[in-house]
């Protein structure tokens, strides 16, 4: 279980208190400056809250030595920058770096995340070369490679086309059935409504509601939150909002 109690981050968040299970998919929503992007990386560890703590299995994550964090959680910032133009398979091998496995299993995991991105046709193509979709796919296949055990990333489909969405939300559920934790930073409400196990909803840095989708999005929080007036078309699982 990953847990954040009272996390409060001046200006950012404000006493924000979830568990977030192994297993499932969590999606952050709010509007801009809500606080996903802050709450995200103290989750991760790299935002050290003034307040309250952030726990693994009941652990502080301030006790962890930065590679056992670096196995145990994989974070996808936003705006991912890699200082060196490498090959597409050299950045995702970077995943490996927190492990002490042979070089055939670092090849393995490699080849695997490469393939669960599609990126085999672009593995050996330097990254000044790619478009920003097949980037953000290199970026992310790196955070695969290290076989984390929960995965946090910040708007991780917004660059990517229909289909490589689709692929990487087919990916991601599959990786939350076998036991991954996965949590997610996004603005498409539909996307959270349609896909996701648990929302969490941020306004201004404070926890407006948490829940099962139908609930943290219900008609009633969609109108307080992002002053819209709207409601939800469809069956479960195919669910539109309309405005």
């Amino acid at each position: 279980m990953l847990e954040a109690l009272g996390l409060t981050i001046p200006h950012r968040l404000h006493e924000v208190t979830t568990q977030l299970r192994a297993g499932t998919v969590t999606a952050i929503v709010g509007p801009n400056g809500a606080g996903k992007s802050t709450m995200l990386a103290a989750l991760a560890g790299l935002h050290a809250p003034t307040t309250g703590t952030v726990t693994l299995d009941g652990q502080p994550l301030a006790q962890l030595v930065r590679q056992e964090r670096a196995r145990r959680i994989g974070y996808l910032p936003q705006a991912g920058e890699v200082a060196w133009n490498l090959s597409v398979r050299t950045l995702v091998g970077l995943g490996r770096l927190p492990h002490r496995t042979s070089a055939a299993e670092n090849a393995e995991a490699v080849k695997q995340a490469i393939a669960a991105m599609q990126l085999e046709p672009l593995a050996e193509r330097a990254l000044a070369t790619l478009s920003g979709g097949e980037r953000a796919r290199a970026l992310l296949a790196r955070v695969l490679a290290t076989e984390p055990h929960w995965i946090l990333a910040d708007e991780p489909l917004a660059a990517l086309d229909l289909a490589h969405q689709q692929a990487l939300i087919r990916r991601l559920r599959a990786l939350a059935q076998e036991g991954t934790g996965v949590v997610l930073v996004v603005h498409d409400l539909a996307l959270a409504m349609n896909h996701a196990d648990h929302v969490i909803v941020l306004d201004s840095g404070k926890l407006i509601a948490q829940g099962p989708p139908q609930e943290a999005l219900s008609e009633h929080f969609v109108a307080q939150v992002w002053n819209l007036k709207a409601r939800w078309l469809g069956e479960t699982g195919h669910r539109a909002l309309a405005l």
